[in-house]
């Protein structure tokens, strides 16, 4: 089949390609950012461009039997760009998809539209509430995709938790650049609360289930996590034992490190947003028994296991991004403020 991944240049993007062309499809990658893989670069069909321009968006969509919509603007941009591509830029490829008979197109959503929510584990048909402008972009963006659905269409839509995994860096470089420079690491309140995570080929597996199993069975909603997880203070101390240093976890008073983020975030000298820091000290894991149930997932990787492999990768690959930074999920963040505290632990 044809398979067109939106947001191909990014991280999901390339590891999806990645692994559909393994099960041998023919793959095109539409993304507004360059697509620079040698591995790859000569597999699939290279398309440069932005989905919110509606007559490119239509000549990519053209032939396609499965699109894959990981494209959004992440929460670091500016609110007009984030709900101009994570909701107009949808809705674009929706209505190319249906005009072009798209056998299905999978939408890659967020476990960002639960918000902060009172209560563990959560189900696909608990209330949506957005935090921030991605958040929000997110919940507006599957609206969307239910319209589509409503008409007819096979339109998938997955939840996934904070993926990670081999060329994952965004704020998790943080952790990984201070466990090889022989640092603790500090965390948000005690650090006992319990923080799902999910390693992305768990999320490719079930991501190419939708895309082949029998479409009335995946033409739904479903939450994407790790099976196996602990506490978030343990969870992250095993990338500190991987490390070697002896070096341990830090547990700093909730409200206090939470008043001061903002404060930096308003000054603009730290790149956690408030999705990141007010959730942080909070539980947030999500019920995977229907995509179990129906898709037959079966998540390979724990918690640990995720983050130990991205940390493997990442102490292999330093080099390759050392004076890199940017606000994708490919490119460390740039610490700020944070650097300057990596000489306390």
């Amino acid at each position: 089949m044809k398979f067109l991944i939106t947001g191909g240049a990014g991280f999901l993007g390339i590891n999806l390609a990645r692994y559909v062309h393994l099960h041998g499809h023919e793959i095109f990658s539409l993304d507004i950012v360059p697509f620079d893989y040698p591995d790859m670069n000569d597999k699939i069909t290279i398309i440069t461009g932005d989905i919110r321009d509606k007559e490119l968006v239509n000549k990519s969509l053209a032939g396609i039997d499965i699109v894959i919509h990981t494209a959004a603007a992440l929460p670091l941009y500016k609110p007009e760009d984030i709900f101009s591509t994570d909701v107009t830029g949808t809705r674009n490829l929706l209505e190319s998809a249906e005009k072009n008979k798209v056998k299905r197109f999978i939408h890659i959503s967020s476990t960002a539209v639960y918000g902060i929510p009172d209560h563990h584990p959560l189900y696909e048909d608990d209330k949506l509430d957005g935090v921030g402008a991605y958040g929000k972009a997110k919940i507006a963006a599957e609206e969307e995709c239910l319209k589509y659905r409503a008409k007819g269409m096979c339109v998938p839509v997955i939840r996934p938790k904070s993926f990670i995994g081999p060329e994952r860096l965004g704020v998790f470089d943080l952790l990984y650049d201070w466990a090889k420079d022989g640092r603790g690491f500090p965390m948000i309140g005690s650090g006992k609360n319990r923080y799902q995570l999910l390693d992305v080929e768990d999320l490719c597996d079930a991501i190419y289930l939708c895309a082949t199993l029998d479409s009335t069975k995946v033409n739904d909603t479903f939450n994407i996590g790790a099976k196996e997880f602990t506490t978030m203070k343990e969870d992250y101390q095993a990338v500190l034992d991987y490390a070697g240093f002896g070096k341990k976890i830090t547990g700093l008073p909730e409200k206090p490190i939470i008043f001061t983020l903002r404060f930096l975030e308003w000054l603009k000298l730290s790149p956690l947003y408030k999705w990141v820091y007010e959730t942080a000290s909070k539980d947030s894991f999500v019920s995977i028994e229907k995509a179990e149930k129906t898709l037959g997932y079966k998540p390979k990787f724990s918690n640990k296991d995720a983050l130990v492999r991205n940390y493997k990768w990442y102490v292999k690959h330093q080099h390759e991004f050392k004076n890199t930074s940017g606000i994708s999920h490919r490119v460390p963040w740039k610490q700020g403020i944070l650097r300057a505290a990596k000489i306390f632990f």
